[in-house]
């Protein structure tokens, strides 16, 4: 790949930029949900086109300064998001901001792909987040919040990551530039970035997140609410395991 931005990238960044701007729930979620459509079968064909040219999707290892406020949720977004489009990330602590950093491993049309989709979600999120009246009931406003925020980023990220897993299942059959599977290409891929992330960070250990305050069930619901596009629903669970 070039430095240059792929046009289907600035595609993508403009019909999110618009479904941002919009006043209409329905023309947001329409524009969305094609602007993600459209950055699932980017990845897919980035990954074929390049089977055999290193040098055009190369890996790399980029680090994101995150800010306060609300510092942690972004590293949970940022990092949940990455491991949904095929990379891995890591969150490596303060940043010069005051913030956070978190490293991110992968192909650079998927850490390219894990940014766009960062900036679009956590703009959703933070206005979300500002629209909602803290129960009487919470007996930490601060908590409820953060657990709000928990809620709606591991609720649409496993949305996400259904759209993509469904893409990936779909270009199974498909052949690469140099003739090979779909499905060996993008598990090759997969094997690459796994091999790039633990020689960068040998002693990642994965931890679980922890969960605090009342408002989780809520924020869930509006994950489920969230302007990512795909129709498939998956049941709400806990967080999980995250790194970070």
């Amino acid at each position: 790949m070039t430095q240059q931005e792929h046009p289907k990238l600035a595609q993508i960044r403009a019909l999110l930029a618009k479904a941002e701007a919009t006043q209409y729930p329905e023309e947001a979620e329409a524009l969305t949900a094609k602007a993600v459509e459209f950055m699932a079968k980017y990845g897919v064909d980035e990954a074929l086109l390049s089977d055999g040219q290193p040098l055009r999707d190369a890996i790399t290892a980029k680090n994101f300064d995150l800010p306060n406020p609300w510092s942690m949720s972004r590293v949970r977004l940022m990092c949940l998001i990455a491991e949904a489009v095929g990379c891995k990330a890591i969150h490596m602590g303060p940043a010069d901001n005051g913030g956070r950093r978190v490293n991110v491993v992968g192909f650079e049309s998927d850490v390219q792909r894990a940014e766009i989709l960062y900036t679009s979600l956590l703009l959703q999120m933070l206005n979300g987040l500002n629209r909602q009246a803290v129960p009487y009931y919470a007996r930490s406003a601060k908590a409820w919040r953060n657990s709000w925020q928990l809620g709606f980023i591991v609720r649409v990220t496993e949305r996400l990551a259904a759209i993509e897993e469904s893409t990936r299942a779909a270009a199974s059959g498909e052949t690469s530039a140099t003739g090979r599977s779909g499905e060996l290409v993008l598990a090759d891929r997969d094997a690459t970035v796994e091999a790039a992330y633990r020689k960068a960070h040998p002693r990642a250990v994965k931890r679980r997140s922890s969960l605090s305050g009342t408002g989780y069930g809520d924020g869930v619901a509006a994950g489920n609410r969230a302007d990512i596009g795909g129709t498939r629903r998956i049941g709400a669970t806990s967080a999980g395991s995250l790194v970070a």
